[in-house]
Parts: C-alpha cells; sequence; structure tokens
C-alpha cells in the first residue's frame, strides 16, 4: 500500500497543472469548462490509465500477501525422536528375539559365560551317572546321550550361564530359579541342578537319548 499513496500524489499533481495552464489561457474565468474538458481529457490520458493499472496491481498484491500464514513453511522432522524411534525399534527386534529363545526350556547351549572357578566337570558326570536308575533310565544305554546333551549344553559346568537366553546350570535351566524346586542350593550344586534336570528329561522326552535327539535335531532340548 505505500506505493499507492505517490502515485495518488502525481495524479493530483498533473490536476494541478492542468488547472493552472487553464488559469493561464483564460484568466477571466471563462475558461472552466474548458478546465473540466481538460480534466476529462486527463482521465483518458495514457499516464494515468498506466498509474491506475499499477495502483490496482499493488492492491492485488498485498491482498495476497496477507493470506500468507506460517503454515506455508515446509514442516522439520525432530532428529532426536527419529532417533529414539529407531533405538525404540531395535529394542522390540532384540525384545522379540529374546521372547523366541524362551519358547524352550533350555539354553540351546550358546554364549556360555564360564566362570573363573567351574565346577568340577568329572564330578558332576558322575553324580549324572550316579543318579540315572533312580529316575528309571538305564545307566548302559542312557548315560551317553546324557553326557553328549550336557556336555553340548553346558560343558558340564554347574556355573554355565547362556548370556543371550539366561539360561543356568548344568541343564541350562531357563530360568535358573526353576531349579530352586529341586533345592535352594540350585545355584552352586551339581546334584541339584542334576536332579532337576533328570526330572525334566523325564516329563518332556521320556529318556536323556530322546533329549539328545531333540537336540541333534533342533539345536535344544
Amino acid at each position: 500500500m505505500g506505493i499507492v499513496l505517490p502515485a495518488t500524489a502525481i495524479a493530483a499533481l498533473l490536476v494541478a497543472v492542468v488547472i493552472i495552464a487553464s488559469s493561464v489561457m483564460s484568466p477571466k474565468g471563462a475558461g472552466a469548462s474548458s478546465l473540466f474538458a481538460s480534466i476529462d481529457g486527463l482521465g483518458h490520458s495514457g499516464s494515468v490509465s498506466a498509474l491506475e493499472q499499477e495502483r490496482q496491481t499493488i492492491i492485488a498484491m498485498d491482498a495476497a500477501a496477507s493470506t500468507l500464514t506460517v503454515d506455508a513453511k515446509p514442516a522439520m522432522a525432530n532428529p532426536t525422536s527419529i532417533l529414539a524411534a529407531q533405538a525404540a525399534t531395535s529394542t522390540s527386534t532384540a525384545t522379540s528375539t529374546s521372547a523366541t529363545s524362551a519358547t524352550s526350556a533350555t539354553g540351546g547351549g550358546t554364549s556360555v559365560n564360564t566362570p573363573a572357578a567351574p565346577a568340577n566337570p568329572t564330578g558332576a558326570e558322575a553324580i549324572g551317572k550316579e543318579l540315572l536308575p533312580s529316575f528309571g533310565f538305564d545307566q548302559t544305554t542312557q548315560f551317553a546321550c546324557l553326557y553328549n546333551l550336557w556336555m553340548r549344553e553346558s560343558g558340564w559346568n554347574v556355573y554355565a550361564e547362556n548370556t543371550s537366553s539366561g539360561a543356568y546350570g548344568i541343564p541350562q535351566s531357563l530360568p535358573g530359579n526353576k531349579m530352586l524346586s529341586a533345592g535352594a542350593d540350585w545355584q552352586t550344586n551339581p546334584r541339584t541342578q542334576i536332579e532337576w534336570g533328570l526330572g525334566y528329561i523325564k516329563g518332556q522326552y521320556g529318556t536323556p537319548c530322546g533329549a539328545w535327539q531333540n537336540e541333534v535335531n533342533y539345536g535344544y532340548y
């Protein structure tokens, strides 16, 4: 709108010039009619028409500019939110993988964390062979399967822990505190762990060889 005022001033100046010219040409005032004629002619002059057209253009531009709002600006994504969403997706994927691993009752014999002073595996193996008959298992036919099963799962180490799933002990109970049903010393006593493990094998697979076959086929028992 700031340009409209100079255009109006120029038009007024032109009218004043016409009036002065008319007075000069007709000092006795007889030129009034010629004045109106001059003004009328001025309204049809090219200069005034151009000024008027410019004025209308400026008005239209100002009106259009007044309709613009901040909504026309592009929205900027928040990089912090994006990174947080990606982290959440990654966490969700890791949780889903862990849940899938937990569908079996044992740890699958991977990522075993062995402490600095593990239990004596030879002593644990002897306990395992000794306890077989008490669960109805034949030592001659079943011990080799039991030996192979728990050698793969934990190396017969009473402290073996699967860092991926949380499975623990010689039988790789998942979670480890399931073995509490066999004794409060389930974290350190190989006999407690083996008793729980043999009971689990009998309930789920019938025999150590049945459990070993599942281990061979699927990687867990």
